[in-house]
């Protein structure tokens, strides 16, 4: 009878290395597969891809300039030969003016984002990891903000900077820093308490560390699903500045002025302000498509 002493020095490791298989999964890998199985996900991806790359090749799809102007060939419908999508009041080629004005309003959209989040994430963090004076102060201040309309707040403060593209973008970015302070400051509260952080500050980690290679990190997967959809909320925001003449100036060729250009002329040309708002609203839906997506493949829960 073989005693437990026996068994164990019978006992090989490599007896059993061919029966067990040890498949680590790689996160990223994980998260690519989930979202290559959202096909609706997968489509908006492709459409928002398609519309920045037409927008960047503007110069090699169209001959004519974005501001050229052509009174003869004025208000000519979609199909005229020589005008794909027709003319507007002024001449000027619909189709080079959607093309070029893509580049302005989805740069924007992504810029305010950039600039909104890089605020955002720094009041959050520092909110949340430091607390004390620093986070209640800093969160009223973020209250205060929350507590105007973003629209109202965003026309208030181009009207302090002045109307114009630049100070459009910044404003709107002004008003997207709540979002993303709270959502950091959320998520940071619930990270700084675990006991991986704990070891660090105990094997002598400096805070900037901590802040940034292991809290951070953890707290990327809800910002960048908000980035995302907010990207899109930032696009109509611009774009509706504009509209109102705070944002981009005529004869720029942006989305929101073009439909501005074509509000006088909704009856006898309504394709000039439907061209650019059909824009917007395939480039808003692409992204919150995508969004969605990759709310569902960061979500842990969702594994299975």
């Amino acid at each position: 009878m073989q005693t437990q002493a026996d068994l164990k020095d019978d006992f090989k490791p490599e007896d059993i290395a061919g029966t067990l298989e040890i498949d680590p999964v790689n996160p990223k890998q994980e998260i690519w597969r989930r979202l290559k199985k959202d096909k609706v996900a997968v489509a908006g991806g492709c459409i928002l891809v398609l519309v920045i790359l037409l927008s960047l090749a503007a110069p090699l799809l169209t001959g004519y300039e974005p501001n050229s102007v052509e009174m003869v060939d004025r208000l000519l419908p979609p199909g005229s030969p020589g005008h794909l999508l027709g003319t507007d009041h002024l001449g000027r080629d619909m189709l080079t003016r959607l093309l070029y004005g893509g580049r302005i309003s989805v740069a924007i959209g992504f810029i305010a984002v950039a600039i909104a989040m890089f605020f955002g994430i720094l009041i959050g963090l520092l909110a949340g990891y430091y607390k004390g004076l620093f986070d209640i102060l800093s969160m009223r201040f973020i209250d205060i903000l929350m507590a105007f309309p973003y629209v109202l707040l965003a026309i208030a403060i181009i009207a302090a900077l002045g109307p114009g593209l630049l100070n459009a973008m910044i404003a709107i970015s002004i008003v997207g820093i709540p979002y993303y302070a709270r959502i950091v400051r959320g998520t940071v509260l619930s990270l700084r308490e675990q006991e991986y952080i704990e070891a660090q500050k105990a094997l002598g980690s400096s805070d900037l560390r901590i802040l940034f290679k292991h809290i951070l990190p953890n707290a990327l997967s809800p910002i960048i699903v908000a980035a995302t959809l907010d990207v899109g909320w930032m696009i109509v925001a611009a774009s509706g500045m504009s509209f109102l003449g705070l944002g981009a100036q005529p004869p720029m060729a942006e989305w929101g002025v073009m439909l501005s250009d074509g509000k006088d002329f909704l009856r006898s040309a309504p394709f000039i302000s439907l061209l650019p708002g059909m824009a917007i609203f395939i480039v808003v839906l692409s992204l919150n498509l995508l969004g969605d997506g990759l709310r569902d493949a960061l979500d842990p829960r969702l594994k299975q």
